[in-house]
């Protein structure tokens, strides 16, 4: 794979050989039906989804497996769900020769999404400014 050489998640997917771009369509499909509303994209060199603007997911293919990017505290909180695989701070890997565990990876798009949604709902607290006034 060439990176640098494709700006959609389409083009991404289409340099892998057949049997992992059907791998990436279901995850793409996957996280699409989980996160309505997102946008797709590629950032650091994968494909991305976004939700109200910020990174929400991301996902890539490598030679042995697939790498699920949903973040730190999601990987933290399906901790006990995700002993089967891989895992460092943020990142999930999922073995290729095995089944993808579709339902637990909409699991964590659906958690991602309410947490971002809760950031965009809670009000912004203001800093108070001091006055040196007396």
């Amino acid at each position: 794979m060439q990176t640098g050489t494709y700006k959609t998640i389409a083009e991404y997917i289409a340099l892998f050989p057949k049997d992992i771009q059907a791998i990436l369509k279901e995850v793409k499909l996957t996280i699409a039906k989980a996160a309505i509303g997102g946008v797709e994209t590629i950032n650091y060199a994968i494909p991305t989804i976004k939700l109200n603007g910020k990174n929400l997911v991301h996902f890539a293919a490598y030679k042995s497996h697939i790498g699920f990017y949903p973040g730190s505290k999601a990987v933290e909180v399906f901790a006990t769900q995700l002993t089967k695989y891989k895992t460092a701070k943020g990142s999930i890997q999922f073995p290729i020769e095995r089944k993808l565990p579709f339902s637990l990876i909409t699991k964590i798009v659906k958690y991602r999404v309410e947490a971002e949604n809760k950031k965009l709902s809670m009000p912004k607290l203001k800093k108070a400014k001091l006055s040196n006034k007396k």
